[in-house]
């Protein structure tokens, strides 16, 4: 027997994740949120997203005084579960899209084996940091101790103002973060494993213009040091082999993110050539039909957990204007 069709599954549980759960249970389209499990992948990557590696989240509206990322995501799931969203925790392992999921649906195949189908899928897994992979700087990222991946999330924090901090890489987005952090650090300190930046050279000449930035090149981080905060990083020489110490109040790793679409191989979803979903409009809509998209998982640009809510909210509306119009409601 072929059980019924859900009218909308949400894939990911972080801001777009939740408020599009949100918007799409007031809808009465009685969503389900499958959340993914915690893996290390090779950084942490648990259900909630990036905010759940995050202390102290001061730039989310409604938070004057600011709130801990964890209980922020605690309270986007309790408002879903308020208006009757049903949250399993599991992973999809694989998405069958339908052509004509109106009334064929798509087919979601879990981790477990089972499957499940849905009229309209909205995926919002999010895109994870690349971590340089160290014991120290996972346990310190994971503890609140002054190693982060986000630098305009979390650089204007009291903690970081007036003190030594350091950016590993050498692209655009290191050279934005490191010229984000200029404005609160006493001295920023670019960590880089060439002699070069492959950065564009406007940015890399608006950073280097700062008076308060020191390079290291042709260095790689291979320990963080301290107990409960960051106290130093070891750095090795890439040509001699060398090891110094450079004592620093905080770390910002800047080497890209990796958005997580490995589900959708063979889908039919186009994909960026930087594996994100492609949004063809301004709109949520993939280029299958009833199948949505929002969050970092579609956003390689802001990254921010508000304009996340924002993709969430539009993908419950298209996903809610796509249903009505096929007669499903």
């Amino acid at each position: 027997m072929t059980s019924a069709a859900h009218k909308v599954v949400i894939i990911g549980s972080g801001p777009a994740g939740w408020t599009a759960a949100v918007y799409a249970a007031r809808a009465n389209l009685a969503p389900v949120v499958y959340t993914g499990v915690p893996k290390q992948d090779p950084g942490p990557v648990l259900p909630g997203g990036q905010l759940m590696l995050t202390t102290e989240v001061e730039n989310y509206p409604g938070f004057p005084h600011g709130v801990m990322g964890p209980e922020l995501m605690a309270k986007f799931r309790e408002q879903a579960e308020r208006f009757k969203a049903t949250v399993i925790e599991e992973d999809v392992a694989r998405c069958e899209f339908s052509k004509d999921p109106a009334r064929a649906p798509h087919t979601l195949h879990l981790a477990d084996g089972s499957a499940v189908r849905a009229h309209a899928v909205i995926i919002a897994t999010g895109a994870t940091a690349n971590w340089l992979g160290l014991p120290n700087e996972m346990r310190l990222a994971t503890a609140g101790g002054g190693v982060s991946a986000c630098a305009v999330c979390d650089g204007a924090l009291p903690a970081f103002r007036g003190q030594e901090l350091a950016v590993v890489g050498g692209g655009d987005t290191a050279m934005e973060e490191a010229t984000y952090l200029t404005k609160f650090a006493s001295t920023v300190h670019m960590v880089h494993r060439r002699d070069s930046f492959r950065a564009s050279k406007i940015m890399q000449e608006r950073l280097l213009s700062r008076p308060n930035v020191r390079v290291h090149w042709n260095k790689v981080v291979v320990d963080v040091l301290g107990a409960s905060f960051i106290e130093a990083l070891v750095l090795e020489d890439t040509h001699t082999g060398q090891r110094s110490t450079l004592p620093v109040k905080g770390l910002f790793i800047a080497i890209g993110h990796t958005p997580a679409t490995k589900f959708l191989k063979g889908s039919g979803v186009t994909l960026t050539d930087a594996g994100y979903v492609a949004l063809p409009t301004r709109h949520s809509t993939t280029n299958l039909p009833g199948v949505f998209a929002a969050g970092d998982v579609a956003d390689a640009e802001y990254r921010q957990a508000v304009t996340a809510a924002g993709m969430g909210c539009q993908a419950a509306l298209d996903a809610e204007r796509w249903l009505a119009a096929q007669g499903i409601d």
